[in-house]
């Protein structure tokens, strides 16, 4: 029997990125948010919490659109609950996933800008 590729929090953490990012799409446009889009969701193990990492159109709107998010946590865990086949969703953590500013001002340094 061949090994498995994905264990069950990978699973879900590949679920809820799909579940989050129809949230989060509605509430950017229904509540007025910064334009963000979800990069990747970690669950932990135990599938207590997930971590949700989302980038923003203009970076510096980041940590607004982040903290909106948060606050709104709690009624995506419940929208979420209603949707998913799960047991327990987990508890949404939502962070600012800076990988593609530090990819852009690498990018602009090996070009030569400052």
């Amino acid at each position: 029997m061949p090994a498995k590729s994905f264990n069950r929090s990978d699973r879900v953490s590949a679920e809820l990125r799909r579940e989050i990012a129809l949230l989060v799409h509605g509430a950017v446009r229904e509540h007025a948010l910064p334009s963000v889009s979800v990069s990747d969701v970690e669950v932990t193990k135990d599938l207590d919490v997930a971590t949700v990492f989302v980038t923003a159109l203009l970076g510096e709107q980041g940590p607004e659109a982040v903290a909106a998010l948060n606050e709104l946590a709690k009624e995506f865990r419940r929208e979420l609950s209603r949707t998913m086949k799960l047991r327990r969703v987990p508890e949404l953590r939502f962070r600012y996933d800076d990988s593609v500013d530090r990819g852009e001002r690498i990018e602009t340094l090996l070009r030569g800008g400052s």
